[in-house]
């Protein structure tokens, strides 16, 4: 269509009326309301929608996430201006196509006979010659030559000669018409299926959303839509062996609940993994309930939907569904006994128990994941993550990411590490923190750990404390040697047993002083004694802080090294005493006990920096999934795929199909043995096929018989 107003014109009506119908179906507005709608559309692709305010955030910052929320960024689709937009659009478009539809059909009717012979030497493409044929003879050759080409044409009889009009590639025309009633159907499809539809009744209708918390059942019928609402799009959360039947629509504002006209039972929830962790496969086996007591089992996956009712039902995700967990609680901070724990995911819990606090901790379970994939490859250079900036190595890193197309990347050692629990430890003042703990310990760098996860925020990595497991594969050695640490009899004990092992028994004021040095080492270590008032301080940084308020400098290196070898001594007796204690064996010395006691008094020294009281590990749980679905009754469905028809023929019609007119003027009387023949093409694009095209026509049309 053309941009200026060839069309049909307002007939009666004020001058603001008309203007305002000229402005809205005019080709300028439309295509500006289109820019807006694709740089909304991107920014709705760029921006997350509908994700936790908390998110916005941390990735904008208070102020920008605070004015992009009141723009409506994070539910662009859903906003008023968007909506109204497409609105404009469709009447824009409409009336674009209402305007200019009577001039095309009747340009498909007009053969333009009417032209006058002297313009079609004004014409680019032209050509005349001169046929021994009379006027009829002249004719019948033109209309064969035409026919077998497939143009159609019209001949006008006129004194001194016929003039013929023929043309090709009318439905070029057509395009026009389509694509831009596919635009109309296309956004009238987006209405009906949006959340107008949902908007709408919320105003007329005075349904409101829903933002506290509680029992679905338990939602006034003011949030709630009826089974009769022509259309909507909603998320129904079904664990396995549990029946739902009421879904949730996600609005800017809050949520709106949706009954559905029947109730989703998951039978079983299936998921295959990739050998990196990623889901490969997830299904679900669903029974539905109609209301009549008729039962039809089915099985969704993605991008198979199960359709019922006019109701598609796809399979979106999948969830926990409420997993039982049992962990056990040891306290970090004091000797304390442990004790056990029993939840489900998305429950939450107050720790009584906790002895050495005063205060209550609410512990509230928020996942568990039975397959954690890690790359545990120790044959990479230092085997590190690039958490670590002290360890990343950019060249190295480079050099694997560039080069040889065919080299081949084999390092990676995929390896299932087992189960882990997240929850979360919040205390009176509501402050929480996210932890994550490994069920069973992870072999890095030789040495079996447990790891035990923590953050402050959810845009934060977790930071892990890494605590050796024994022979049995269990926290005890560890758990007990850090309650022993805190104890100041277990701390002497330890130091005479290293004094009995290490001084000359002919040196009775050596041992003396050796073992004051072993106790002092071990009771900094404990943080039991403050090197500065100012700043207390436990495990190695205690010592750091030790050595460098009573040592010169000078004598600095060389006390470290003594002072870590004592620690060191003291601490594997520590270790030694509780396995006593406990009825086990003493650990030998060797290549085993250097390398737990290595990670041990590493993982001693960082627990103090542990910003919990408690630490959960997980023993046992009950695996409960959920899946998922996402219910939708979109009637603009077939408008959609409607206009996605009409779009592809439209712009294959603009774009492969040319038109072309041809216009042929036979002059000379009806009884004259002989014509002139004068033809002339016009075409809406100019090429070089047009020109040999009209060359090979003039050739056939022209040449003697």
């Amino acid at each position: 269509m053309s941009a200026s107003p060839s069309g049909s014109e307002v007939q009666g009506g004020s001058r603001w009326k008309q203007e305002t119908v000229e402005l809205l179906s005019s080709m300028r507005f439309a295509i500006a309301l289109f820019t807006i709608i694709c740089i909304a559309s991107v920014i709705g692709t760029v921006v997350q929608q509908h994700q936790p305010p908390v998110n916005y955030v941390n990735q904008f910052g208070p102020f920008w996430a605070e004015v992009f929320g009141r723009l409506g960024l994070y539910a662009v689709y859903s906003t008023a201006w968007f909506l109204l937009i497409l609105v404009f659009l469709v009447v824009s478009t409409s009336l674009c196509v209402a305007r200019h539809t009577p001039k095309i059909l009747a340009d498909l009717r007009n053969y333009k006979e009417n032209i006058r012979e002297s313009a079609l030497l004004a014409f680019h493409l032209k050509a005349s010659g001169a046929l021994p044929l009379d006027r009829a003879q002249a004719l019948a050759r033109v209309s064969e030559v035409l026919a077998n080409d497939g143009w159609k044409g019209k001949a006008q009889v006129r004194e001194g000669g016929v003039m013929v009009a023929a043309r090709q590639g009318a439905a070029n025309k057509l395009g026009y018409i389509a694509a831009h009633s596919a635009i109309v159907l296309i956004c009238i499809g987006g209405l009906l299926d949006g959340d107008l539809i949902v908007n709408a009744q919320m105003a007329l209708l005075g349904k409101s959303t829903y933002a506290g918390g509680g029992l679905i059942k338990d939602v006034a019928p003011e949030h709630r839509l009826s089974t009769a609402n022509p259309t909507f799009r909603a998320n129904l959360y079904v664990p396995e062996k549990a029946v739902a039947g009421t879904a949730v629509i996600n609005l800017t504002s809050g949520i709106v609940l949706q009954d559905l006209p029947f109730q989703v039972e998951l039978k079983k929830f299936v998921v295959e993994y990739y050998d990196t962790g990623m889901p490969k496969l997830f299904a679900s086996d669903i029974v539905v309930h109609d209301a009549d007591g008729t039962k039809t089992e089915a099985k969704v996956k993605v991008n198979e939907p199960f359709i019922h009712k006019g109701i598609a039902i796809y399979q979106s995700s999948f969830e926990d569904g409420g997993s039982k967990l049992t962990l056990m609680a040891r306290p970090m901070g004091r000797p304390g006994a442990p004790f056990e724990v029993k939840g489900e995911v998305g429950g939450v819990t107050t720790l009584t128990n906790a002895a050495s606090q005063t205060d209550k901790l609410q512990l509230e379970f928020t996942g568990l994941r039975t397959i954690n994939v890690e790359n545990l490859a120790a044959e990479n250079a230092g085997s590190t993550s690039g958490a670590d900036v002290r360890k990343v190595d950019l060249v190295g890193s480079l050099g694997e990411h560039l080069g040889s197309g065919a080299r081949v990347k084999a390092d990676k050692k995929l390896h299932n590490v087992g189960p882990s629990v997240t929850y979360k430890l919040r205390d009176a003042s509501g402050q929480a923190r996210e932890y994550s703990n490994y069920m069973i310990p992870v072999e890095l760098d030789g040495q079996k750990v447990f790891l035990a996860g923590v953050r402050d925020s959810p845009d934060q990595a977790f930071r892990y404390l890494r605590i050796p497991a024994d022979e049995r594969s269990t926290l005890d050695d560890w758990m007990q040697m850090k309650a022993a640490l805190a104890d100041p009899a277990s701390r002497m004990e330890a130091a005479r047993r290293y004094v009995r092992q290490s001084a000359p028994a002919d040196k009775p004021e050596l041992a003396q002083q050796l073992e004051a040095s072993v106790l002092r080492a071990l009771t900094l270590f404990a943080g039991a004694e403050a090197v500065r008032k100012d700043a207390p301080s436990a495990g190695l940084v205690a010592l750091q802080d030790f050595i460098e308020t009573n040592v010169p400098e000078a004598d600095r290196s060389r006390t470290s090294e003594v002072l870590i070898r004592i620690l060191n001594g003291g601490l594997f007796e520590l270790l030694n005493l509780v396995r006593e204690r406990a009825g086990r064996a003493a650990l030998p010395p060797g290549e085993d006990a250097q390398r737990f006691m290595g990670q041990a008094v590493l993982s001693l020294s960082d627990s103090f920096a542990y910003p919990a009281p408690l630490l959960l590990s997980l023993t046992g749980f009950d695996q409960v999934q959920a899946s998922v679905f996402q219910v939708t009754r979109a009637p603009g469905q077939k408008l959609v795929y409607l206009g996605c028809g009409f779009l592809i023929l439209g712009v294959f019609a603009m774009l492969y199909i040319r038109e072309r007119r041809l216009w042929i003027w036979i002059e000379g009387p009806a009884d004259a043995p002989s014509t002139t023949v004068t033809l002339a093409l016009s075409a809406t694009r100019q090429t070089m096929d047009t020109d040999k095209d009209f060359d090979a026509l003039k050739t056939r049309m022209l040449q003697t018989p």
